[in-house]
């Protein structure tokens, strides 16, 4: 029944009715390709870069103007980084009402700003964080043309480190990440002759809950990307675990992520190596109201959930497992940042993840290793397939672009955090929700 209404809401003729009664559409998102350039056509810029942003752009390799009245533009790039006054805001309306009109649908927005803690007045200060405001707002706006707008906070005058995050988010790779800051660090990565087009060549990469669906996609986006993928999921997926692998040349490790022989095992697969990017993906529900909530759901959740992407990451740092530069990547959820009705337990350990990656950036600060989570929001997978077709469609319809994500999505999150040249990028919490009108 459920598929049967789904054919029909999807049918023309449910589209003509909605559109008749005021429900547009859901915009068609271009996403990445293997081999794709990053940024399809010219960088339209809202004024000539400063000397630091042409140095960037010059690291990036590609093509910038300013922008032009009668040209169409995929990604769009405006540098508020020097604003310093609350008047200098009103040279963002003043570029958007002539600009918006020369977007592409599909384009990519990026606003950058400076870090508000870096800002010499309070004004200055008070600025910046409007730039959040705007930008959020902004995302809303031009969504229904599936158009994105996210918000890049620098540390200082734009730097090398500002390279990799701003071409991923002018790219088709963040088509559902809307509406989201990323703050940057200050470092100094090494850019010359950057690898664009696998920027993963010669890495070993570790994803858990790798079998089907989401942790599928990672390791399919991560070995596209030039790693060498172990993949991790519970002896009963042992098969399907296989049969992902196969087309990546990966290795299969069937073992459970709570028991204590895990690190063990993988440490196993490495033969010798060093991991260089490691994934926590796995994960469960098992939804009850909490007054109805059995102990095995509640400890079952937190310890697959929370405990272990912990005590693994701890146990093979204090083996020396990790190489200097790893990249640790958790994967949280939106239910995690805003909480839902029958999840406390899914939500509390979602959200302690969160916690667990800022904190633990703390110590890492400043040694060449970083970790940052992904919060996923309404992604289309065999588990939402599951979901009575309404409550999907509301769930699928709650964001800017109004409609799910896909797997590959969060992939293309882990992908940039996992790079060597996203250094700067540590503690971050991302969501890819295409800005979920709850927890955004």
């Amino acid at each position: 029944m459920s598929q049967m209404l789904e054919r029909l809401f999807y049918s023309k003729v449910g589209q003509s009715v909605l559109s008749a009664v005021g429900m547009k559409p859901a915009p068609e998102l271009q996403r990445y390709s293997e081999g794709s350039a990053w940024i399809n056509g010219t960088l339209g810029l809202h004024k000539a870069a400063s000397p630091a942003l042409a140095h960037v752009l010059q690291l990036c390799d590609v093509d910038t103007e300013v922008v032009q009245a009668n040209n169409r533009y995929n990604s769009l790039l405006v540098d508020a980084s020097e604003f310093r006054t609350v008047s200098d805001l009103s040279e963002l309306r003043v570029f958007f009402q002539q600009a918006l009109s020369s977007l592409a649908p599909s384009a990519h927005v990026v606003i950058l700003g400076l870090n508000p803690e870096q800002a010499q007045t309070v004004e200055q200060a008070s600025v910046m964080t409007a730039l959040n405001g705007f930008t959020r707002s902004l995302a809303k706006e031009v969504g229904r043309k599936g158009i994105t707008a996210n918000l890049i906070y620098c540390a200082g005058e734009p730097a090398a480190e500002l390279c990799v995050p701003l071409m991923f988010m002018l790219s088709n790779r963040a088509a559902y990440i809307s509406g989201q800051p990323l703050w940057l660090q200050s470092t100094h990565p090494t850019l010359e002759n950057q690898p664009w087009q696998q920027p993963l060549k010669g890495k070993l990469a570790l994803v858990t809950g790798a079998a089907q669906g989401i942790g599928a996609a990672i390791a399919q986006v991560l070995a596209r990307d030039g790693a060498t993928v172990i993949g991790l999921d519970i002896p009963p997926a042992k098969a399907q675990l296989e049969q992902t692998l196969a087309p990546l040349n990966g290795i299969a490790v069937a073992t459970d992520i709570t028991s204590e022989q895990v690190v063990a095992d993988i440490e196993n697969a490495l033969a010798g190596r060093n991991l260089d990017i490691v994934v926590h993906n796995a994960g469960v529900t098992r939804d009850k109201t909490l007054a109805k909530m059995p102990e095995h759901f509640w400890d079952m959740t937190l310890n697959i959930n929370l405990t272990a992407p912990m005590r693994i990451t701890q146990a093979l740092e204090n083996n020396h497992s990790l190489s200097h530069d790893a990249r640790v990547i958790c994967i949280s959820s939106i239910s995690g940042l805003a909480g839902n009705v029958g999840q406390t337990n899914y939500s509390a350990s979602k959200s302690g993840v969160a916690g667990y990656v800022r904190e633990q950036a703390k110590l890492w600060q400043g040694t060449g290793k970083t970790i940052n989570a992904i919060a996923p929001g309404f992604i289309e997978t065999q588990m939402t397939d599951q979901i009575p077709f309404m409550t999907r469609e509301m769930g699928r319809r709650m964001n800017s672009l109004s409609q799910g994500g896909k797997p590959q999505d969060v992939a293309e999150g882990v992908a940039l955090f996992a790079q060597p040249g996203a250094v700067a990028l540590n503690g971050q919490v991302l969501r890819v929700c295409g800005q979920s009108l709850i927890g955004a």
